[in-house]
């Protein structure tokens, strides 16, 4: 048995108080003049003897009332003499266990949880037994360690701070537990500071933490709350950008979501472009008003500055409770615009019309503002150009090619480049059918198909691909029926690199990709190369409707020359990978940090890119070798992950699902963590019983006075 609070048992003391009213008031026998003396004196003894047990027994009571009532307050609890919890005052082996993603950046009551949950923990440690051995694990990457001792751990807590680069608690915890199971002290504790958002509890580690916890016996574990019941926040979504490369003569668009928890208000969202001294300059602003708890798309149209590597960022005017989530980094390229060869039988300009007004319409061409080249060349010609000066190549109805021809279009492809075919009535059967036409094409062709009813078309099963993307926002109102397809060519089982991007109404392959090497191969089964005279294979580009497939053969040509290709936004801690050309290559290279810390880094290369893992912290990245006028001038930025930033609080039987069948103890303030520390290493409280039964001799004590003194009063008088 022991005592929470051994001096409240002074209290008991405070039974003397009844015994001293019991002498005072004690009821003398009344004296009566009766004749028959001997009877007075039996009826005087035995009043006597019934008042003193009386007396006796409501001075029990009282005297066990008071004792109890301090025996409650100092809170008594069986003691276990061995065991897991060991006794009150042996030292413990304990892991402070803390969240420190950015998220845990949020602030209320002028601190932030990872402040809160700091000043927590150092109230904590010296509440721990002497000669406790002491872990700090925060959610960052590292391994997980015991400190030297409780100074140590002091300071290893004020030097807490929040990372970009952060694992969820329920990956961080299981290893806090195998550390503890390293220890020799029989007595192990986990504290796990949190903000208790969804974010930081993924239910894909749970089936771990759960089996790390029952492999760890007799392991108190305390769930330390310093999150805001109802937090308050505006924060954007991820940043979507249309490319991350873009022709000098093109525009960039970037979208994110405004979203806020709580009240709504009004807000606004500016766009800025980091000139060539690193100062940003406003490209945009919008002022939305959100409702409560809602969610509000926010659009920026860019033109393409100069030819080089662009960085900039998307940020809410203004300030709120977490900043991490108020700006989004972008990086893009501008480049000149993409030469694009396009082969077609003669006579050649005339049928390669249609595409390249489509790719670089005339207008567009005169002012220099044309995204494509276009060079136009018989199909006879083909194997005396050279291919990889071009970014893609088209051919518009080939006829049978050579082997040679064939051939040339795979290396090409295979290095990287990009190739159209669109077949036509001048394809056949036998020469496309050959061995060398297959390392290009998707599939064999069997025949011709017809649908002169026009009740053929375009008929996606989605928007995810790239060449599809620019049409998602209007996925229900694309027009595609207005440009019926007649005649295409039906293919038979695609090649294993090969797959279906659309397909027509009668679920025909239409548009089908094929991977060669580090390239692809686009070929579509109906031709846009056509005659007026000649009998009509589409209306693709005729219909009453057109604009679908001119955006098409856009998207096509984009993702042809690769100006999806490139990566230039990652997450923390990813390793960024940045494609050099030959007048790039270098032995070592200077990354600016978003930090503004300059690294000194050797290059790294594989193959043609240049790797780069310092990506620990959010923002834009720079790197820069050789002189301002030559060398390497790269860039690309890191955004945090969304679902991280998240502030959704858990449910209130969450933790229940997360621990399982595993005893847990949640508490919010430091008074609850001092209570549920007391009895997780204790054993049980004797409190609660200790109540109990001072209300029944309470009750029973007020029986008894009632009965001791009913009538005394008539009695005394005359």
């Amino acid at each position: 048995m022991g005592f929470f609070n051994l001096s409240l048992l002074a209290g008991a003391a405070l039974a003397a108080l009844p015994i001293v009213l019991h002498l005072i008031m004690r009821q003398q026998p009344r004296h009566l003049e009766f004749p028959a003396l001997r009877f007075v004196r039996r009826r005087r003894d035995a009043n006597r003897r019934r008042l003193r047990l009386r007396h006796l027994i409501l001075l029990a009571l009282r005297v066990a009332a008071i004792c109890l009532l301090a025996a409650a307050l100092a809170r008594p609890f069986i003691m276990v003499s061995a065991g897991a919890w060991g006794g009150q005052e042996a030292p413990v082996a304990a892991a402070l266990v803390f969240d420190t993603n950015l998220r845990m950046e949020y602030r209320h009551e002028n601190r932030s949880r990872l402040e809160a949950a700091s000043e927590t923990a150092l109230w904590l440690l010296p509440q721990l037994p002497a000669d406790s051995e002491v872990a700090v694990v925060d959610t960052g990457p590292g391994a997980a360690i015991f400190q030297i001792d409780l100074g140590a751990a002091k300071q290893r807590v004020e030097r807490l701070q929040a990372e970009a680069v952060s694992r969820p608690l329920v990956e961080v915890l299981p290893d806090a537990l195998e550390l503890l199971r390293k220890s020799e002290l029989s007595r192990k504790e986990v504290y796990l500071f949190t903000d208790l958002t969804q974010a930081a509890w993924p239910r894909e580690e749970v089936a771990r933490l759960q089996r790390e916890l029952a492999a760890t016996e007799g392991v108190g574990v305390y769930v330390i709350d310093v999150g805001v019941a109802e937090p308050r926040n505006f924060s954007l979504g991820q940043l979507r950008q249309s490319d991350q490369r873009i022709s000098v003569h093109g525009r960039l668009r970037l979208s994110a979501e405004l979203s806020n928890i709580g009240p709504g208000g009004e807000r606004g969202v500016e766009a800025y472009l980091l000139d060539s001294a690193g100062t940003p300059q406003m490209v945009g602003r919008q002022t939305l008003q959100a409702a409560e708890n809602s969610q509000l798309p926010s659009e920026f149209n860019i033109p393409a500055p100069d030819v080089g590597s662009h960085q900039g960022y998307v940020q809410i005017v203004g300030e709120d409770p977490l900043a991490a989530d108020d700006r989004r980094f972008f990086t893009f390229e501008v480049q000149p615009a993409w030469r694009v060869l396009v082969a077609a039988p003669s006579p050649h300009y005339d049928r390669a019309f249609a595409l390249t007004e489509a790719l670089a319409p005339t207008a567009a061409r005169e002012t220099g503002q044309a995204r494509f080249a276009c060079e136009v060349t018989t199909l006879e010609d083909l194997p005396q150009r050279e291919l990889r000066e071009f970014a893609a190549v088209c051919l518009l109805d080939p006829a049978p090619l050579s082997d040679f021809s064939w051939q040339q279009l795979r290396d090409y492809a295979y290095a990287g480049g990009g190739v159209a075919l669109f077949l036509g009535p001048h394809a056949d059967t036998q020469g496309f059918n050959q061995p060398a036409a297959g390392e290009v094409l998707p599939g064999k062709l069997l025949r011709q198909a017809r649908y002169p009813d026009g009740n053929l078309q375009l008929a996606p099963d989605d928007y995810q691909h790239p060449l599809l993307r620019a049409f998602a926002p209007l996925a229900s109102s694309v027009p595609w029926s207005a440009s019926p397809v007649v005649r295409y060519w039906q293919l038979g089982d695609l090649a294993a690199d090969a797959g279906a991007v659309i397909a027509y109404s009668n679920t025909d392959a239409a548009v089908i990709e094929r991977t060669i090497g580090a390239g692809r191969a686009i070929t579509f089964t109906t031709p846009v190369s056509q005659l007026p005279a000649e009998r009509a294979w589409n209306y693709l580009l005729s219909g009453g409707d057109s604009w679908p497939f001119f955006v098409l053969l856009n998207e096509t040509m984009l993702y042809l020359v690769g100006s999806a290709d490139v990566q230039l936004n990652y997450q923390p801690g990813q390793a960024a990978v940045i494609p050099l050309d030959d007048t790039e290559r270098i032995a070592s290279y200077l990354l600016m940090t978003p930090r503004g810390d300059p690294l000194r880094q050797n290059a790294g290369l594989e193959g043609d890119a240049l790797v780069v893992t310092a990506t620990d912290w959010h923002g834009n990245y720079r790197l820069r070798a050789g002189g301002e006028t030559a060398g390497l001038d790269r860039g690309f930025s890191v955004n945090l992950p969304e679902a991280e930033l998240r502030l959704d609080r858990l449910e209130d039987d969450a933790l229940d699902d997360i621990f399982g069948e595993n005893e847990y103890r949640l508490a919010r303030d430091t008074d609850e963590i001092d209570r549920e520390i007391s009895v997780g290493r204790a054993g049980r409280e004797l409190y609660p019983w200790l109540m109990a039964l001072l209300a029944v001799v309470l009750g029973a004590e007020q029986v008894v006075a009632n009965r001791f003194y009913a009538g005394r009063g008539e009695k005394s008088n005359p």
